[in-house]
């Protein structure tokens, strides 16, 4: 894919013989890893194959004119007339007009405009996000997943000072655990993939890969992670990029899937820059 939009028939091509790769995959321990060695290829099939055992319980395509509310909320839990996440210092506030649908895909916007949170403090920009979480605290999740294969085609923004993510965090609404499948910090060039967990005394810990230098921002990138009770595998277009193996590390809880773009991590966008785009192609998730 190189920014246009791909046929779903191709899509889906792509999506049954990924499948069947996981199938094998997820049948072998392969050696822990780093995120910085050599990595080693997915099998590539030309041809749809049988799934197995592997199920697609998530295929959003991002088709029609407007967001799907039933499978996607535009805030986080703590969701009052918007939001954001204060433990970043993220400059934006997330309102669910910066989410729009067109063409086969999901685009959120970041523009530089003083708004009035309902916390009371005003943020210089204003951005978007998708959850399959909850529209407000005490609300149910849309959807949660525990184990599978999570994967998006995304197209993050080139400008300088966003902090673009794809992610999972608890249904319980508290985090660690963690899952981040890809996250750009301070650099366009760079792909960030996280664990987070608590150790047995209380600790806050997690174990982080990189991926890079590559041009993310020049074309859509598929961004995956494999989650078993056994291990956790981060792929970008494909390719391993790190392993975690240590089950206390690994998620055992339902979780939901996340997409945001976010602002001024770990600095603010240069003067020059007064708006950003992230663009979102398809979302999957795979389950056994």
């Amino acid at each position: 894919m190189t920014g246009g939009h791909t046929p779903r028939s191709r899509r889906r091509t792509a999506a049954l013989a990924l499948a069947s790769a996981l199938l094998a995959l997820s049948a072998c321990n392969g050696p822990a890893g780093s995120g910085e060695g050599a990595a080693t290829p997915l099998p590539v099939a030309s041809e749809p194959v049988p799934l197995g055992p592997w199920r697609l319980v998530l295929d959003e395509e991002f088709d029609g004119t407007a967001l799907d509310t039933s499978r996607w909320a535009t805030c986080y839990d703590w969701n009052r007339d918007g939001c954001t996440n204060s433990g970043n210092n993220e400059l934006q506030w997330y309102l669910p007009q910066q989410v729009s649908v067109r063409g086969g895909e999901l685009t959120l916007t970041a523009q530089r405009h003083d708004t009035r949170g309902s916390d009371g403090k005003t943020y210089p920009w204003r951005s978007g996000m998708v959850s399959t979480g909850r529209d407000q605290w005490y609300g149910e999740p849309r959807r949660t997943f525990t184990y599978g294969y999570v994967e998006a085609s995304v197209r993050i923004p080139a400008e300088a000072g966003m902090f673009p993510a794809f992610w999972m965090m608890p249904a319980s609404r508290f985090t660690p655990p963690e899952i981040d499948i890809m996250e750009f910090l301070g650099s366009t060039s760079t792909v960030h993939m996280y664990v987070h967990w608590i150790e047995p005394d209380g600790e806050r810990a997690r174990q982080r890969g990189t991926f890079g230098p590559a041009d993310f921002s020049g074309r859509f990138h598929v961004y995956g992670v494999l989650w078993e009770p056994y291990a956790l595998v981060w792929y970008v277009d494909g390719v391993e990029r790190l392993r975690v193996t240590n089950p206390e590390r690994i998620p055992d809880v339902p979780m939901e899937v996340l997409l945001n773009l976010a602002v001024g991590v770990p600095e603010a966008p240069p003067a020059a820059v007064d708006e950003a785009r992230m663009q979102v192609d398809w979302v999957r998730v795979w389950q056994h």
